[in-house]
């Protein structure tokens, strides 16, 4: 089961200067082949489906504790998008097409079908598929498979990375950047930990440090490229005997930890009166909150 905290990793920067054409090429990082809700749902169903987990309990750990990483990764990015997005209209009268901005963008859907928010899809708009998923059942290939998965996201952030100075991008970029580095050392560690095959000795790839991006850097520099953590306060706790030694990039020590990060409370977005968004007035509210009170004998 999922615990799940009303908090995102890290904080996102705010800015006056929305950016949707931005935000539609980081929908690539959401709803892509190499998007966050591919990593999530594969690692998530390879968890589900994983046979012998009492015998194989270091590996089954690793992909589960990852998978609920995922998890946070859907929802920072998504955020990212909504922030992005935030403030691309304007509140007026219907007649002085008040969401005409919209008309231009990359991906029009953004202002259609859902009230400028993140959707499921990749950066032409094109929906997130469950065909992006892989399963086999043998755990060498699933890992094989999860290793060249995690390496093209890392590819896709980078070239997003250089397309957009969006600092909200940006900011999310290089933290993914640094915690998708270590899903790609943990599964490379494993697969030499049932094969005998070092996989770390080709890193990184794309041949560029994490520290050729401002972003990004100062996550290596808190540690953050050490750190796998369970996210869970009692389970997955024998990921410990895949996750150990020293980074084969940097030669810090890796560590894990327990648990989640702390992360920071989840973005409060205004109401979007033109796209009709949320829909709740003052007086509805006040309406509501009487109703409520007189429900529970206030």
């Amino acid at each position: 089961m999922i615990e799940r905290f009303n908090r995102i990793a890290i904080e996102l920067p705010k800015t006056d200067d929305p950016d949707p054409n931005a935000a539609a090429a980081v929908q690539e990082l959401l709803g892509g082949r190499f998007g966050e809700m591919s990593t999530l749902n594969n690692y998530m169903f390879q968890s589900f489906g994983f046979r012998q987990q009492k015998k194989l309990k270091p590996f089954y750990d690793l992909i589960c504790s990852i998978s609920g990483e995922e998890f946070g990764h859907v929802e920072l990015v998504s955020h990212a998008i909504n922030s992005m997005l935030e403030g691309a209209t304007y509140a007026e009268d219907p007649d002085q097409t008040p969401m005409r901005d919209g008309v231009d963008k990359r991906i029009s859907y953004h202002f259609i079908d859902t009230d400028q928010m993140a959707k499921p899809f990749d950066s032409m708009g094109a929906p997130w598929t469950g065909d992006y998923t892989f399963k086999s059942g043998n755990l060498v290939e699933d890992l094989l498979h999860n290793y060249f998965l995690e390496i093209g996201a890392r590819t896709h952030k980078m070239r997003v990375y250089e397309m957009t100075s969006s600092p909200i991008a940006r900011e999310m970029i290089g933290y993914l950047l640094v915690r998708g580095g270590v899903h790609i050392k943990a599964y490379a560690k494993a697969l030499y930990a049932l094969t005998g095959t070092d996989m770390t000795k080709m890193l990184p790839v794309p041949n560029l440090s994490n520290r050729q991006f401002d972003y990004a850097r100062k996550w290596e520099d808190a540690g953050e490229g050490n750190k796998l953590y369970t996210f869970s306060r009692r389970d997955y706790g024998e990921i410990r005997q895949i996750w150990k030694g020293d980074d084969p990039e940097t030669g810090m020590p890796l560590e894990v930890i327990q648990g989640a990060p702390e992360g920071v409370p989840v973005p409060d977005y205004p109401p979007a009166p033109e796209t009709f968004a949320p829909g709740i007035s003052r007086e509805d509210f006040e309406e509501i909150s009487k109703r409520l009170q007189r429900q529970a004998g206030l």
